[in-house]
């Protein structure tokens, strides 16, 4: 089967989907408030959290988000813009699949892709849309040789073998 990254350097097209799964943990939350400086007490304070009518502290918004950039980057999307709409929390230990599907592209590459994500039980906790710009020609060449030489700067292709 073709990674995404493979899948790109072919040529992305309407109706391409993409799948991701990943588990959130405490250190992920932590990390990620180390590069974002988002330390509200919602994903850090049990008695904060019970306050906003949470059972625990909750992930932040845009690291789960981040899976559907995770997925952009994967296959060369250039964003130009994202919506985002949380529907429910996720929480340290949830394990979330995000699907991102390409909705349409024109002859400029131009394109938009719909994004759901949803927990185990498969509530959908966070519903997106992105618009950017898929690979051209010369960037899908410059992805084959990437591939070629191991795709050495994909670091989240590494994690995974």
């Amino acid at each position: 089967m073709m990674g995404f990254r493979e899948r790109a350097a072919a040529g992305l097209a309407e109706g391409d989907c993409f799948t991701l799964t990943r588990r959130f943990s405490e250190q992920d939350i932590h990390d990620f408030a180390l590069i974002s400086r988002d330390y509200n007490p919602v994903h850090f304070d049990t008695p904060y959290a019970a306050l906003r009518n949470f059972r625990a502290p909750i992930c932040q918004g845009l690291l789960t988000a981040g899976l559907m950039t995770e997925i952009g980057g994967q296959i060369g999307w250039l964003a130009s813009g994202m919506t985002l709409r949380f529907k429910r929390p996720v929480y340290a230990g949830d394990t979330v699949t995000c699907d991102w599907m390409i909705i349409e592209v024109d002859s400029q590459g131009r394109g938009r892709a719909e994004v759901t994500m949803r927990n185990a039980e498969g509530e959908v906790v966070l519903e997106a849309e992105t618009a950017g710009i898929a690979p051209g020609v010369k960037e899908k060449e410059r992805l084959v040789e990437m591939l070629r030489e191991g795709d050495p700067s994909n670091m989240a292709a590494r994690a995974e073998s």
